[in-house]
């Protein structure tokens, strides 16, 4: 009889033993997810976000192509849904998450599909702009979620990234990611500097139904296009909206570029066909090609890290001898570092069928 109650007793100890461990874990958890610190981004605002940061949103569809690319597990929703042919590359458990919308520009916000998530922290990425601080203090006031911005450009991306490990508590993931945009950039402004201004490229980047807007140089969307070609779109006001300037095609005579690269969804399948466009010499000569755009425009349309393929595309296009890159294996390597994708042979050729000639 001793020995039984002695038994329950030793169990009944257990028990309450392990009730308290647990309550005393799920404290503990509960107050490191309480835990802050303060960050100062990119335009200077301090801001105090988590210091262990499991759920976040982006701001906008250059800032989901980075998050995607670093902490694809972290993201709750998306600025934008992914489009259809995506979904042949993007794993379904990204593609069907929900949508929150944009936080600015289009303002197509949904606050309760946003409250539903619980995100820690919205991150905006890109470009600095008068106003941001602004832009971002009313965020952050409507939504009662901290909000930071990360500044990205061609050139800096690569810190980009390492401040984002950081405060993601991603760091080898994302080391793995600004070194990589780090050597590639690097190397390429390198070897561009080798083949000199005056042997670089005469291009024009066309879009648009007509295929006669173009990107400017120094507009934000054209980073690429002037450090690896003579962007012949010099105009007084460039534009930094997405669809660029429009001009006429007696203008694209006057340039008369020695390469065109046409957006998707352009003129790129009728130009060949065309004799008003045959009087140009990249058309007549056959040197025109179509960004690919699965699952982001390689050109950079948003301009955000998916440029950094364009720039290896551009580089192997234009100047073959000097950078005699694997494009395949290139693409390949890209798409499972940003995309984590691994892409097919045949996928490959699909991307890339109006892209080399």
């Amino acid at each position: 009889m001793k020995k039984k109650l002695l038994s329950l007793l030793l169990i009944l100890s257990l028990s309450i033993t392990s009730l308290v461990g647990c309550s005393s874990s799920n404290d503990e958890k509960e107050k490191e997810s309480e835990k802050t610190i303060k960050f100062t981004d990119s335009v200077g605002r301090e801001v105090e976000i988590p210091s262990n940061i499991e759920k976040i949103a982006p701001s906008g569809s250059l800032a989901q192509i980075v998050l995607f690319s670093v902490v694809p597990d972290k993201l709750v929703g998306l600025s934008g849904e992914w489009s259809e042919d995506s979904k042949d590359y993007i794993d379904k458990k990204y593609t069907e998450l929900p949508i929150f919308g944009q936080f600015y520009g289009k303002g197509d916000l949904n606050m309760e599909s946003l409250a539903a998530a619980e995100p820690q922290l919205i991150i905006d990425i890109g470009e600095k702009k008068d106003g941001m601080k602004e832009d971002l203090d009313s965020i952050q006031e409507q939504t009662g979620i901290p909000t930071i911005f990360v500044e990205a450009t061609t050139a800096n991306m690569s810190d980009c990234y390492t401040t984002l490990g950081k405060i993601l508590n991603a760091e080898d993931d994302a080391k793995i990611l600004a070194d990589y945009c780090k050597t590639t950039y690097d190397s390429t402004v390198e070897t561009m500097e080798k083949i000199g201004d005056k042997n670089k490229v005469n291009l024009a980047y066309c879009l648009g139904d007509t295929g006669t807007n173009v990107i400017a140089k120094g507009s934000f969307h054209s980073e690429i296009i002037n450090l690896l070609a003579n962007n012949v779109a010099d105009l007084k006001e460039p534009s930094s909206k997405g669809d660029g300037n429009e001009v006429s095609l007696e203008q694209l005579y006057i340039w008369n570029p020695d390469v065109i690269i046409f957006a998707p969804q352009s003129v790129y399948s009728q130009v060949g066909n065309q004799s008003e466009w045959q009087k140009l010499k990249a058309i007549s000569s056959g040197k025109y090609y179509e960004a690919p755009s699965i699952p982001y425009n390689w050109m950079g349309f948003p301009p955000s890290v998916n440029r950094y393929m364009g720039m290896i595309w551009l580089c192997e296009t234009l100047y073959p001898e000097e950078f005699n890159y694997d494009l395949q294996e290139k693409t390949k390597e890209f798409y499972k570092l940003f995309y984590h994708a691994d892409l097919s042979d045949e996928q490959y050729n699909e991307l890339t069928k109006n892209a080399i000639k």
